[in-house]
């Protein structure tokens, strides 16, 4: 019985290690160091899909600061009734229902989860190939490629953004996220590089 428990509650801690957001958001360096894995999941996003390590990360911090749960915030009715969400968006990446399902099935991955880091780098990666295809976005402009992600490719087509100049902000806030992440992992990409390739 105490063993059961013991084994219970090492599992509980495991999982709820792994989907804690990292302690230093804005050291790439410290967050591929904390979160073993990331950095091969990023990495093998980037050789896919040729988006870069900064890119992805950015756009991650972003949407969801890390935390591998998130979802929009909900009302409620009175205080006590909960109403819906006023979007579907969840996980790392803030990706709706909708998007998800065409990634899915995009690229054949029907087993991948919104709350898991490799899925979602993975994502990113397909989608920023998709916005440089389809609007001539660089997949290294940061900023309209987050512009694009926000708003999707019809909004960025028809320049809805233009109307919201707090997204304006937020998307130079995530270039200028992607310029310092990309400095810094010149600082400890090879060992970075050495320890994944040891796998």
């Amino acid at each position: 019985m105490a063993r059961g428990i013991f084994c219970l509650l090492i599992s509980l801690l495991l999982i709820s290690c792994a989907t804690t957001p990292p302690n230093n958001q804005g050291d790439i360096c410290s967050i591929f160091v904390e979160k073993e894995g990331w950095y091969g999941d990023a990495l093998a996003s980037k050789r896919k899909w040729g988006t870069p390590i900064a890119v992805q990360m950015a756009i991650i911090r972003q949407e969801s600061s890390f935390r591998s749960n998130v979802r929009p915030p909900r009302d409620w009715f009175l205080g006590v009734l909960p109403l819906p969400r006023s979007s579907s968006a969840y996980g790392y990446g803030q990706a709706q229902d909708s998007t998800w399902e065409w990634y899915m099935k995009s690229t054949d991955n029907y087993g991948a989860d919104r709350d898991d880091f490799a899925d979602v780098a993975d994502f990113i990666g397909w989608y920023t190939n998709v916005t440089q295809r389809k609007l001539g976005v660089s997949k290294w402009n940061a900023e309209k490629q987050y512009l694009a992600y926000h708003e999707g490719h019809g909004g960025y087509s028809r320049g809805s953004y233009h109307a919201k100049p707090w997204l304006k902000r937020v998307a130079k806030k995530v270039a200028k996220q992607a310029k310092r992440y990309s400095a810094q992992l010149k600082s400890c990409e090879s060992s970075l590089e050495s320890g994944w390739s040891l796998w």
